[in-house]
């Protein structure tokens, strides 16, 4: 029983050590791309109304963003993991919510923006269309979030413009 005990002790101490020594994997500039939209937010559409509450926070040691989502009305929810691929040298989401939605976007942070698309999904008259969510970053520290629906790299619907800012 004392071995096994010693054992056990031992097996942490050398975690312990290894992760106290490991560099951060997702300490990089790529990896904070993304930290503008990190925090607490109210959601406004553009006529004021509210759209709802989000919250971004980093987890799993800064390699992931997550956001949960509420509704105005608090019936609609919704998550997204946000995580820089470093094979692919871009940024993706998944999104999922209360209404089954499923939704895998990837991008890049362009300036003040990131945007964010998901793969073609053909049509039945033979066009693609594409879903794309920017993220603004105003001078003001709010952020635009803008989802639409495009079709050859021109915007066919708005299903989603949103103001946030900040909670005080």
């Amino acid at each position: 029983m004392r071995n096994i005990l010693t054992g056990i002790i031992l097996i942490f101490s050398i975690t312990t050590l290894v992760a106290q020594n490991t560099p951060c994997a997702c300490c990089t500039e790529a990896h904070s791309e993304f930290d503008f939209w990190l925090g607490n937010w109210d959601v406004t559409l553009p006529n004021g109304a509210k759209a709802g509450e989000n919250t971004i926070a980093k987890e799993h040691g800064g390699c992931v963003l997550k956001e949960s989502w509420t509704s105005a009305n608090g019936n609609f929810t919704g998550t997204s993991f946000n995580f820089y691929n470093t094979k692919t040298e871009q940024w993706e989401q998944l999104w999922l919510d209360v209404a089954g939605t499923i939704l895998k976007l990837k991008g890049k942070r362009v300036n003040n923006q990131m945007i964010l698309r998901s793969d073609p999904a053909p049509q039945e008259d033979g066009t693609s269309l594409v879903q794309q969510i920017s993220y603004t970053l105003n001078e003001d520290g709010s952020i635009r979030q803008l989802w639409e629906v495009l079709k050859d790299e021109v915007s066919v619907s708005v299903l989603f413009d949103g103001l946030y800012k900040k909670k005080i």
